[in-house]
């Protein structure tokens, strides 16, 4: 008796019925033209991480409780006087999630945090970056059902970037749109 391999839900249905969906709406003559999610990238600035270390430990503890991969600080590239940044201070947190990961933050980002978004009205169809890449940012990362509402230091937000191998914005929205996307009319 051999036990069959967990497929997360987004993945089957993109392997079923979204690859063909999109094969017969571009007239692809190869499956392998077909777009694909390449990563997804889910980051966090804290900038009072300068004065408050303890910000920043939190930041990283919520980025691995949403995305169940361990977070890496990251480090400012060049020193800004302005902002009392210098350069290799850690002044972030991102994690990027690929394969299996990346399908179920997906499925858990369009079917649990999205609709508990406060006078949500659809997410921004023009957040494209012209190479099928789209960008979505968060301001409460509240909205995720693995955040405990009591633990958290302060309210924040957070970036989601989505890699496609779409060539075009238009091919890229489609694919998300078969995913769930629930882009504003």
């Amino acid at each position: 008796m051999g036990k069959e391999a967990y497929i997360p839900r987004l993945k089957k249905l993109y392997r079923e019925k979204i690859k063909q969906d999109l094969m017969s709406e571009f007239n692809y003559k190869s499956v392998m033209q077909v777009p694909r999610l390449k990563k997804i990238i889910v980051s966090a600035g804290v900038g009072e991480a300068i004065q408050n270390k303890k910000l920043l430990d939190a930041t990283v503890k919520e980025i691995t409780q949403i995305t169940g991969l361990k977070a890496v600080k990251t480090k400012a590239r060049k020193s800004i006087a302005g902002f009392k940044i210098r350069e290799g201070m850690e002044i972030g947190a991102k994690v990027t999630l690929r394969g299996d990961y990346m399908y179920e933050f997906l499925d858990r980002l369009v079917n649990v945090a999205i609709p508990r978004i406060k006078d949500f009205r659809g997410i921004n169809q023009n957040a494209f970056d012209g190479h099928g890449n789209y960008s979505l940012g968060i301001t409460e990362q509240i909205i995720f059902p693995e955040i405990d509402y009591d633990k958290i230091e302060r309210i924040s937000g957070l970036n989601v970037t989505i890699v496609t191998t779409a060539p075009t914005d238009k091919e890229a929205k489609s694919l998300l749109s078969n995913f769930g996307m629930p882009f504003k009319k």
